[in-house]
């Protein structure tokens, strides 16, 4: 049972290229399915989220990140009668578009960019599924609907959302996307504060006591485990303790815009786009204690010397790739090699230089790593 402002198939705007109806799957089902068969989501596998995949087999990666914040986003949608579908697919999606190496890796592809129109991964995420994939004779990309293409695209700048036709559409007039989109993006929120948090403490850039003492709201669920578990291993008291934090972030999410919705009285998707500012969000409390975390992971976490070492080494391997790639073409493969040849032919040295940025954006971790030892040698540590 959806409620009446939920996403449909019967309230669609449908896809850039038309098709049968998907038989026994709604519409978000099968956006789901092509997400999850494409190459670019494979790729996550080996993309970091905070550490480099070959640090440790423990910490997260883009695709463990994606499947965690699509667990928690489905599970919010079914409780608030969303459409769990179409939750879970923007979820799956979202960070199709990183770069190797994280933000580290996004910044200096951007920078490369600069004059050439730059770089962002929620744009080149929704390159991927409208071009770059490329697994169906009858269109280039998944095609996938204008729900879950406009949940991919969490923000953008209007220049860009002026080329992007109807996607971008509501970054020009101030319109809201779905509730399931909302939703995403708070979810992708709790994910990444609380499982930074859990691999922050895993690396040793974390204490418990640091924790403790910098946020009130860490502490509550530090002390209300030791006094409920006094003996228990440290492992798993981090496990019950991220636990609990990510249970009372869910629960107050749920809770607010719950309120929120009755408040605004919406009766309609239509009435969703027209609202005059997201209806789903925190409470104000648990927005101070999350933009708390957010300022502790960012402190002793981002900027840990170890991380931005990583991020240093990062930002020279993207730059390096980038400079030769665009230089000499001919250092391409020759499946890249045509499409940048493509690219340059219609739309000249922008074209090529957004080409090479395909390329080396699609790049996992390792695959840079090796790529940039084959023309420049190793990078050092």
């Amino acid at each position: 049972m959806l409620a009446p402002y939920a996403a449909s198939d019967d309230n669609s705007r449908g896809r850039r290229h038309a098709e049968p109806a998907p038989g026994d799957r709604t519409e978000h089902q099968r956006d789901r399915d092509r997400i999850i068969h494409c190459g670019a989501f494979r790729r996550l596998e080996y993309k970091t989220q905070v550490f480099v995949n070959h640090e440790g087999d423990m910490f997260r990666t883009r695709l463990t990140h994606s499947l965690e914040v699509a667990q928690i986003c489905r599970s919010l949608a079914r409780s608030l009668e969303l459409n769990e579908d179409l939750a879970e697919a923007i979820s799956l999606a979202h960070d199709l578009g990183h770069t190797p190496f994280g933000h580290a890796g996004q910044d200096a592809l951007n920078a490369c960019m600069a004059d050439y129109g730059g770089f962002e991964h929620n744009v080149q995420s929704l390159r991927i599924v409208d071009s770059l994939e490329q697994r169906y004779p009858g269109f280039p990309g998944i095609n996938l609907s204008f729900e879950t293409r406009e949940g991919i695209l969490k923000h953008c700048t209007a220049q860009i959302a002026a080329k992007l036709g109807d996607v971008g559409e509501r970054f020009l007039t101030g319109g809201q996307p779905t509730l399931e989109a909302q939703l995403t993006n708070l979810t992708d929120e709790i994910a990444y504060n609380s499982h930074d948090l859990d691999d922050g403490l895993r690396a040793g850039m974390l204490s418990f006591e640091q924790l403790a003492d910098e946020s009130t709201f860490f502490k509550t669920h530090h002390d209300a485990v030791r006094r409920e578990f006094a003996e228990l291993p440290g492992r798993v008291g981090q496990h019950e303790i991220i636990r609990r934090i990510i249970k009372a972030q869910i629960a107050d999410l749920r809770q607010t815009s719950a309120m929120r919705l009755a408040a605004a009285g919406v009766r309609s998707l239509d009435e969703v786009r027209c609202s005059a500012g997201p209806l789903i969000a925190f409470g104000d409390a648990m927005r101070a204690d999350n933009d708390t975390l957010k300022a502790i992971l960012n402190r002793r976490v981002y900027q840990h010397f170890r991380v931005r070492r990583m991020s240093s080494r990062a930002r020279r391997v993207v730059t390096d790739l980038f400079g030769a790639f665009l230089d000499d073409p001919l250092l391409l493969p020759p499946d890249a090699l045509v499409r940048v040849e493509q690219r340059e032919q219609g739309h000249g040295r922008r074209g090529r230089a957004r080409a090479v940025a395909d390329y080396v954006a699609g790049m996992t971790d390792r695959y840079a790593l090796a790529q940039h030892a084959a023309l420049f040698g190793s990078v050092p540590d």
